[in-house]
């Protein structure tokens, strides 16, 4: 090793671009270029040899061969692998590939020699299944030694915290509104004695400036599609290489025109023949993403309000990504929160540079066990502090976050259809016109509270008046009860979780536990001293699923109660309520694309009745 400075590799693997950054012989962090540009494309073309080539060079061969292209990856992380060209490769070998062009670079700039530690960043929500996929793709690439995890919103708070001026001090807090390429992620993250705590975070996994991209496609289209309607239709749906290259040179220009619109008041399209090129305005931009900006800048004030803060007690809205960029993004947070945004350097490269300043030794326990370890020879951390007050916020069992370890029952985070809705049968369905909002506040609210005690011990109302001893899984003797079988066979754990945010309150004992036959779902069990207290806490989960629900008795294990089943967007809920006493327990599922066609309000009460209800 050259000196005594620990040489650290920061990574930000985006949808469209990948980032990196490196500190190395106590000289500040600095941007690696790759090919000769701070931002490599997140692109790859699988070679007919096997090769996978990345970032500009996948670029120029996909002129070739468009059917072997493919230009994020990232956005397909749920998929095991792609198709490309007659090859059949591994996501993970994707992901792979474009970190392992990074560490070449990166080693060739330290004269051969390798980095001490790489730093990779994350979505806030990605749960265990999709950490486990960016573990991999960097052991893949030949990143073997220390190797971390780093939420975004972290990265870019302490980003904006190594500012002259822009410091957080404890008990400050900052909104970061992260609009990438592929999706949109928003956090609210609290200054602690010794690091960052994410207070609460949302995000939307349909919207990115790809959307705007394809908003912007849309419009051309209308603009020219009249004058040869057959011609445009081959470059919408393009069989012919020919006609594959036609379309991806078009969205390149589609792409540089936005970015130009962000810039300049207006521009031109170049267009393909026979089609004439199309002059774009930034107004008629803004007037076709408005909409979908407008869904941002709500669910920004969402999180917000679910922070406890006000926009007031920022210490401000910090503008991360590509795609924030558009001058209308902050014109409409402005107009909404009362609050200039604002981003420092490059949005770009915001969280890769943050990743650098994130420290060690303030660090929680959120990304452990991912694929069974995170390094060898890591350090372990003692659990930290608890955060400071914030004002008109209650603060509850936050951990720091930073590179963390990655918790083993938190279910993974995936992107979702609609929900279809199907009539239930003998049970009550309700509708209730709720958008599908704060994902994080279910990821974070799951609580499972079981006990050592036999599962088919029964417990009167007034032994579970309040809650008992709990055992190392958390569970006490009334929460095995409601629990069952899957105290005993459900990988039960004590606590609350470590999802994305911890719940808004301190309900009483609680563990998680994994849900039987369902991959990335959880079952938490509750018992609190007061029933209503828990009634109101499981309604905000209902209500943030959204779509319809669906409602019917349940009873076994000596309990009775009711149960209400909600199935919105991207997550389905079940709670089921026990009559008599401060019991209650509910399933959290975070649906993939497949999931959200099949779970309903009424399956999910199916489910339920068939595996988890006690006695059932």
């Amino acid at each position: 090793m050259k000196g005594s400075a620990v040489r650290i590799l920061s990574v930000d693997l985006g949808t469209s671009n990948t980032v990196a950054v490196l500190s190395a012989h106590g000289m500040p962090p600095r941007v690696v270029e790759v090919d000769g540009s701070a931002n490599m494309p997140s692109a790859v073309f699988a070679a007919e040899d096997g090769t996978i080539m990345v970032g500009r060079d996948a670029e120029r061969r996909a002129r070739l061969d468009p059917t072997r292209f493919e230009p994020n990856p990232k956005r397909r992380i749920d998929e095991q692998t792609l198709l490309l060209g007659t090859d059949v490769v591994p996501v993970t070998d994707a992901l792979a590939a474009i970190l392992r062009r990074v560490l070449e670079e990166t080693s060739r700039q330290l004269g051969g020699e390798q980095p001490d530690e790489v730093r990779l960043t994350h979505p806030a929500q990605w749960g265990q299944t999709r950490r486990n996929v960016l573990m991999s793709a960097a052991r893949l690439a030949g990143m073997d030694r220390n190797i971390l995890l780093v939420p975004e919103p972290v990265a870019a708070a302490a980003h904006f915290a190594s500012f002259p001026g822009k410091s957080l001090a404890p008990g400050q807090a900052l909104a970061v509104y992260d609009l990438g390429a592929g999706t949109f992620d928003v956090a609210v993250v609290g200054a602690t004695q010794n690091g960052f705590t994410v207070l609460a975070e949302d995000g939307l996994p349909d919207l990115g400036g790809l959307d705007v991209d394809q908003a912007l496609m849309v419009h051309v289209g209308r603009e020219v599609s009249h004058s040869d309607p057959q011609r445009w239709q081959r470059l919408l749906r393009p069989e012919s290489t020919g006609d594959r290259r036609t379309r991806r040179a078009l969205q390149e220009d589609v792409k540089a025109a936005k970015e130009a619109l962000s810039r300049h008041p207006q521009t031109e399209v170049p267009m393909p023949e026979p089609f004439k090129d199309v002059l774009v305005t930034r107004g008629e931009l803004e007037g076709l993403v408005r909409p979908a900006m407008l869904r941002s800048v709500e669910l920004l004030s969402r999180t917000l309000r679910s922070s406890g803060l006000t926009p007031d007690r920022l210490a401000g809205i910090y503008l991360v990504g590509g795609s924030s960029r558009l001058p209308l993004v902050g014109t409409m947070i402005a107009e909404k929160l009362g609050v200039v945004p604002g981003s420092l350097d490059q949005p770009e490269t915001a969280v890769a540079l943050g990743a650098q300043h994130v420290a060690r030794d303030g660090l929680g326990a959120r990304t452990q066990n991912v694929e069974g370890a995170v390094a060898a020879g890591r350090p372990q951390y003692a659990p930290p502090p608890p955060p400071p007050q914030y004002p008109g916020y209650a603060p509850a069992n936050f951990p720091p976050s930073g590179p963390q370890p990655v918790p083993s029952n938190f279910p993974a985070y995936s992107p979702a259809a609609a929900a279809e809705k199907a009539e239930p049968r003998g049970k009550k369905k309700l509708f209730i016109g709720i958008a599908v909002a704060v994902v994080v506040v279910l990821a974070a609210g799951l609580t499972f509270f079981l006990t050592s005690s036999s599962s088919t011990a029964t417990y009167t109302a007034e032994q579970c008046k309040t809650p008992g001893q709990a055992d190392d899984k958390g569970l006490t003797g009334c929460l095995r009860q409601l629990a069952g079988k899957i105290a005993d066979t459900g990988d039960c754990k004590p606590g609350m979780g470590n999802g994305p945010a911890a719940p808004a309150e301190n309900l009483g004992a609680a563990s998680t536990c994994s849900a039987p036959g369902r991959a990335g779902t959880q079952v938490t069990y509750v018992q609190g001293t007061s029933a209503d207290a828990l009634k109101q806490y499981t309604d905000g989960l209902l209500t943030s699923a959204g779509g319809d629900r669906t409602e019917a008795d349940w009873g076994g294990n000596g309990l009775k109660g009711r149960y209400s089943s909600a199935a919105g967007k991207t997550a389905a809920v079940l709670v089921f309520t026990v009559s008599d006493r401060p019991l209650v327990g509910f399933i959290y599922q975070l649906n993939s694309s497949d999931q959200a066609q099949a779970t309903t309000p009424d399956t999910l009460a199916d489910y339920f009745e068939a595996s988890v209800q006690p006695g059932g």
